[in-house]
């Protein structure tokens, strides 16, 4: 690839390239986490808790209508990262034509969908009646930016994948101006409330997405990158979809297994629902890290499979994860410290403060264990196993997580439920760490031992 942005995770030191190619989309998932914080700041400051509860309950259906393809969109990071590695150049030219002409087959109908099911899957977590309409309001909205929310992740995706990290950042740069900008404009002068944070959102989302399309066509020639769809490649489609199926469907599993948990939190009220939202600003920011060495473990373990670097494969599937859960066990701390005062910010309610203040301390302390376990998972995504992670979310979710909330909320204290995310992140970080233990492990390092 012709680009000197491009970081080749098959030669050098393996942390030094890792925490490169982590930096920029550390920054990237900062500067998220600074719009979608601005949101809940600008909301929380102008419109109130029920606009703060609206928002914080509305990304489930958006979520589960979307996460399927998110999960084909991480697949063909992964392939693309694997045919760097190796070399095809055709492949890589098939793919991501093939990929493009997928998007707008998906994104569209995806669209129209979500305008009418959206609300039905409001109704299903019952949603407290003073948030429903507020909610409905953001949610059609925000199902309007589809294609530029899907356009964009992968984008993103492909970018990462032949190793160029720092552009994306550029691009969150941009929609993150253009997203606080809007907010001010909507909300604190023209008053829209919801509908003006959905507003400027799904404009950010398609600003970030134009962008990159010019970047790649550009920077990336080599691809043959189209706007439009040109073809699909019934060979790679069959790829794409054999990769990124299970990760999909994992995804959707997940997101379903998210409605019922925010069902148990919608059943305390508005108040604690608004609560979580906060929270959630302030776990957010602390968890950075988590996504960027995920993002770094995909390509890393996807370029070295590719080029049949074993060796290095052996020691970035330990020192990637075990640095993640580091700089989060630190973020962690220092947030979960300071953690009245941040909060204090987001909403000058005492009882919404008071029950942020207790969510952030059940659960940021320990997500640490999520910072290993995500590295590991996305190092085993991108050799294209798995089958294995998709076996161990599903566990953690439906086998321990729910039960979890389910007892805590029935049993002792639902104000309490939180503490359903360290219990299920262990027993998540445990069974991925078996995964070393496996015969599909040992098979993918044979080449390793064959040659000693």
């Amino acid at each position: 690839m012709g680009s000197k942005k491009k970081i080749d995770m098959t030669k050098g030191s393996i942390m030094k390239l890792v925490i490169l190619f982590a930096l920029p989309i550390c920054a990237g998932n900062i500067l998220q986490q600074l719009y979608t914080t601005v949101d809940t700041l600008i909301v929380g400051n102008f419109c109130g808790s029920i606009s703060l509860a609206a928002i914080g309950t509305s990304s489930q259906p958006v979520e589960m209508l979307l996460c399927i393809f998110i999960g084909i969109g991480a697949g063909v990071s992964i392939l693309v990262s694997q045919y760097t590695g190796s070399g095809e150049s055709e492949k890589l030219k098939r793919l991501i034509a093939t990929a493009t002409s997928f998007l707008y087959i998906c994104a569209i109908p995806l669209s129209i969908i979500g305008l009418f099911v959206g609300p039905l899957v409001l109704k299903f977590m019952q949603v407290p009646e003073d948030t429903f309409v507020s909610a409905v309001s953001y949610l059609r909205i925000i199902f309007l930016g589809t294609l530029g929310n899907m356009g964009y992740n992968l984008n993103a995706g492909i970018l990462r994948g032949v190793g160029d990290s720092r552009s994306t950042l550029f691009f969150l740069l941009i929609s993150c101006i253009v997203n606080i900008v809007l907010d001010l404009v909507f909300i604190a002068i023209f008053h829209m409330d919801v509908a003006g944070a959905a507003l400027a959102t799904i404009i950010a989302m398609f600003a970030s997405w134009f962008c990159s399309i010019i970047y790649i066509k550009q920077k990336y020639p080599e691809l043959a990158f189209s706007f439009l769809p040109k073809y699909l490649d019934k060979r790679m489609l069959r790829d794409i979809i054999e990769v990124g199926l299970p990760l999909g469907l994992n995804n959707s599993i997940y997101s379903i297994g998210h409605i019922l948990m925010q069902s148990l939190v919608n059943l305390q009220g508005s108040t604690f629902i608004a609560a979580c939202s906060v929270a959630g600003k302030i776990t957010g920011i602390a968890n950075v890290a988590i996504n960027s060495f995920s993002s770094a473990a995909t390509t890393f373990s996807g370029q070295n499979l590719g080029a049949g670097n074993y060796d290095r494969l052996k020691k970035g599937s330990l020192h990637i994860p075990l640095f993640s859960g580091l700089v989060t066990c630190t973020a962690g701390l220092i947030m979960t410290a300071f953690s009245p005062i941040l909060l204090g910010f987001f909403t000058p309610d005492p009882a919404v403060l008071e029950l942020a203040v207790l969510y952030v301390r059940v659960v940021l302390p320990f997500t640490w264990c999520f910072g290993v376990f995500n590295g590991i998972i996305s190092f085993v995504n991108g050799l294209g196993e798995v089958k294995y992670p998709t076996i161990v979310n599903m566990l953690m979710l439906w086998a321990v997580r729910i039960p979890v909330a389910y007892f805590i909320n029935y049993f002792i204290d639902g104000k309490y439920i939180m503490a359903c995310f360290p219990i299920s992140f262990a027993f998540g970080m445990t069974c991925m760490l078996f995964y070393y233990r496996t015969k599909r492990w040992k098979k993918i390092m044979a080449p390793l031992y064959d040659s000693k």
